[in-house]
């Protein structure tokens, strides 16, 4: 079994390159299906959750073959649109299948997302999107069936904001016969690259970035290609690397735009920081302020990283408070945490943390990729070694998260442990 172990690391210096967007290479690569023609993809991580794909693009007929971080993908042998529940359950967004083959086939079905389980990740407002589009939908034990003869453009009213639902929606719309407007749209910038790449493709979509977008369907989408866009949540885990102990790190090939929210609340516990047009470097000082954050939507605080802020917050004198009311059981990093020492307590969806005590090393476990990326980043400021199993699940969204944290001097390796070797480690609070 595998497992990281992360020494105290002091300050922290160097650069490191951002890769393209996990949430929204995940998008692109189901929307590809849509094309009449080959269609490259540049910038994709070579990650777990691209493997699962490429798995389920066999089982279809999808040709896909990846060359470092360029894919290629050749939607037109798809011959299916079942797929298989078991691989679908293996991450969230296998749900973007069911909107980029429905207007193809005519009928998908598809097994329930997976992946990273805060409870549960509700997709009552995809199904919605695809009913007033014209589809029934039918659920069963491990999988769901969406039907249409023919898609016919709606008015779209999402209940809440979601980049997921958002997405979907735009990819069964893209091919419908008229015009669909989505009320209430998510603005996120991977949103925006969905749309922006179907365009590429002959799509008639109009106002993705804003809460109202408008598709034209059209009868069909030509082959091209597309650059991802750099992964914020990556960028801005690594800017607040910096503040662990006082440092110089600098994140290249980023989006500083795409980071307002974050980048404004690292000031505010006290990082300075310089943005170019495609870099930003975040200088530590060695002393940070509590402050509280409030996880939301785009273009607010992205709840992706209120896990690693969690860690960053832990070495702050005073009382911080992290609330996350978009997944409020998004706290399994905590329990965690704990066992390092660390003064945390949950109440409903807020933790109230009470930094500038120190961090002692020992083990603990990633349940998600952020649980994984803010018990690294607490592993790095704590005395002695600190040893992080769930490996898989940092891997899902990390093409090289040992090498990466080594190019800003952290004290990271990759270790194998046989499974009865490791110690009982607790997912509940201590």
């Amino acid at each position: 079994m595998k497992y990281i172990q992360a020494e105290y690391s002091g300050p922290l210096n160097g650069t490191v390159h951002i890769p393209g967007a996990k949430n929204s290479s995940l998008a692109l690569l189901a929307a590809a299906c849509l094309a009449d023609d080959v269609v490259t993809l540049e910038g994709i991580p070579q990650i777990d959750d691209i493997k699962l794909i490429a798995g389920i693009g066999r089982d279809i007929g999808m040709e896909m073959r990846q060359n470092g971080d360029v894919v290629t993908i050749d939607p037109r042998w798809i011959h299916s649109a079942v797929i298989d529940p078991g691989k679908a359950s293996s991450y969230r967004a296998s749900y973007y299948f069911a909107g980029a083959l429905l207007s193809k086939f005519g009928r998908v079905t598809i097994g329930f997302p997976g992946g990273d389980n805060f409870v549960s990740r509700p997709i009552d407002q995809h199904i919605k999107a695809f009913q007033a589009l014209g589809a029934q939908v039918q659920f069963f034990n491990d999988y769901y069936a969406i039907e249409a003869r023919e898609l016919n453009g709606a008015d779209i009213y999402f209940d809440t904001v979601t980049s997921g639902a958002t997405i979907n929606a735009m990819l069964a719309a893209a091919r419908a016969k008229g015009r669909t407007q989505l009320h209430n749209a998510a603005v996120d910038p991977e949103v925006v690259d969905t749309a922006t790449f179907l365009n590429r493709l002959g799509a008639r979509i109009y106002g993705a970035g804003t809460d109202r977008i408008r598709i034209e369907g059209v009868p069909y989408l030509n082959g091209g290609s597309h650059a991802v866009i750099p992964d914020r949540l990556i960028a801005g885990a690594f800017l607040m690397a910096a503040g662990l102990r006082g440092g110089q790190v600098t994140v290249m090939d980023v989006i500083p735009e795409h980071l307002g929210a974050c980048l404004a609340k690292l000031e505010e516990v006290g990082l300075e920081l310089e943005c170019g047009e495609s870099h930003i470097t975040a200088y530590g000082n060695g002393s940070l302020k509590a402050t509280r954050v409030r996880a939301g939507m785009y273009p607010g605080f992205a709840t992706d990283l209120q896990q690693p802020m969690t860690a960053l917050l832990l070495q702050a004198r005073g009382k911080s408070i992290v609330t996350d009311r978009v997944y409020p059981k998004r706290f399994a990093h905590v329990p965690q945490l704990r066992r390092l020492g660390a003064e945390i307590e949950l109440r409903q969806e807020c933790a109230f943390i009470r930094g500038g005590r120190p961090l002692q090393g020992g083990w603990v476990h990633a349940t998600d990729v952020r649980a994984g990326t803010s018990l690294i980043l607490a592993g790095l400021a704590a005395e002695g070694t600190t040893c992080i199993t769930g490996v898989e699940h940092i891997e899902r969204g990390y093409q090289d998260v040992v090498g990466s944290f080594r190019m800003i001097g952290a004290k990271l390796s990759m270790r194998e442990l046989e499974a009865h070797e490791l110690p009982d480690i607790a997912t509940t609070q201590r």
